[in-house]
């Protein structure tokens, strides 16, 4: 605990410090509250892209045999950019996905079999779900690490400086108080000493 001056002014400062703590803290707490859900939230959505990924995926199975003829796809459709947008949550900036742009190369529909364009769909919706899990996994990343920061805060708050500041209190309030005390006793001291200097010039 740092030196403190034990004085009237210092015992008001100390005491407006742990009302400005007191005040500040439940705000802290709210927003540890808030950016936990938010990071269940994400959770959510990132298991729920997964899941359509695995429905997608099966669906393609019904006609690999189809598509086990020609598995280059990624030769004809290729993502290009992710473009987003700035969002908020809970006071932090995130980018959100807006839409995933691709780059096609054309092919001779003669040449191809007919299944090429279904195969191509999958592949651009596999890809999109891929950049939405991209992009929910950097907001889960920036929400982590500002509630990293929030915990700190509040562990702050709660373990160190409301009860740092709770003692500076205390300690002040028990030297006021035998300064006090001390002064009483000094005053009947010396009342005690004027009355029987008195009664001595009667005498």
């Amino acid at each position: 605990m740092a030196k403190i001056k034990l004085t009237k002014n210092e015992l008001k400062q100390q005491k407006d410090a742990l009302n400005r703590f007191r005040q500040y803290l439940p705000t802290l707490i709210l927003k540890k509250q808030q950016l936990q859900a938010e990071i269940i939230k994400l959770n959510g959505e990132i298991e729920k892209i997964k899941q359509k990924k695995a429905y997608l995926k099966a669906e393609v199975y019904k006609w690999v045999e189809v598509f086990a003829e020609r598995s280059d796809l990624e030769n004809f459709i290729v993502l290009e950019k992710i473009e987003t947008e700035k969002g908020n949550i809970a006071g932090i900036d995130i980018p959100v996905f807006v839409k995933a742009v691709f780059k096609e190369t054309g092919y001779n529909f003669l040449t191809f079999p007919l299944w090429m364009d279904y195969g191509i769909d999958a592949m651009k919706k596999k890809l999109e779900m891929n950049a939405r899990i991209e992009v929910l996994k950097i907001q889960q990343m920036l929400v982590k690490e500002e509630l990293r920061i929030t915990t700190q805060r509040v562990n702050l708050f709660e373990k160190v400086m409301i009860p740092e500041t709770r003692g500076k209190i205390k300690k002040i309030q028990v030297y006021l108080g035998d300064m006090q005390t001390a002064s009483v006793v000094t005053g009947k001291i010396a009342k005690d000493k004027i009355l029987k200097a008195e009664e001595k010039v009667l005498v």
